[in-house]
């Protein structure tokens, strides 16, 4: 039995399999170059970000200021009022409005301020 042709056939084989790897190596390297420059083709066409030292001007009105005031819940129409019950797509979103006493709560005197302790507080 000759296995000569069997030798060359199994020695051209690899060296087409080597060939095959590399030319798969260079399409990946390739692919791979082509996301890059893309990615830098869509990142140039984002608006920019300010960097450090640049900050956004105020406003021609002035600065804003901060506001503190109590709002409470707006109450639900009653069922009486209406004459009949309202679906929940009726009531729309739970709304508040400006509190007629505008007093910022505070700790009775004598209570210890920490969830219903009963406790003397302190003294």
């Amino acid at each position: 039995m000759d296995r000569t042709g069997y030798d060359m056939a199994a020695g051209a084989g690899s060296a087409v399999g080597i060939l095959l790897v590399v030319i798969g190596g260079l399409i990946v390297v390739g692919l791979l170059l082509w996301a890059v420059r893309f990615g830098i083709k869509v990142k140039q066409r984002e608006p920019r970000t300010p960097r450090g030292g640049e900050h956004p001007t105020l406003p021609d009105s002035g600065p804003v200021h901060e506001t503190r005031q109590r709002r409470e819940p707006d109450e639900v129409p009653r069922a009486e009022e209406t004459g009949r019950r309202l679906s929940p797509h009726e009531l729309g979103s739970p709304g508040t409005r400006r509190s007629e006493d505008q007093d910022r709560p505070r700790w009775d005197q004598g209570s210890g301020g920490s969830f219903g302790s009963g406790g003397s507080g302190g003294r």
